[in-house]
């Protein structure tokens, strides 16, 4: 037997979470039924995944990791803000 829940959405969550639902091939009440379902199993609310970077954020971050493990576009430890302030002057 199945019934109805009524909840309350941004119409933008609504429409996002139709739209990767249908790009997956599932209508958005299967996904919510998973949850649901996860969550009487679990007895465990998940409100937050791992976050995913930007893939230019995560592009930016890369090649910095990279130059700070070849000792490139690093700056040397200040003792006072006027020596940081010539050192970023002199550049």
């Amino acid at each position: 037997m199945k019934t109805q829940i009524i909840i309350k959405t941004d119409k933008e969550v609504k429409k996002d979470a139709q739209k990767i639902a249908q790009n997956l091939g599932l209508p958005l009440s299967t996904v919510i039924n998973a949850y649901l379902k996860d969550f009487i199993r679990n007895r465990e609310i998940k409100l937050s995944l791992e976050p995913k970077l930007r893939p230019e954020v995560e592009k930016f971050l890369k090649k910095a990791s990279e130059d700070f493990r070849k000792g490139r576009n690093i700056s040397p430890v200040f003792t006072s803000t006027k020596k940081m302030l010539d050192y970023l002057h002199s550049q």
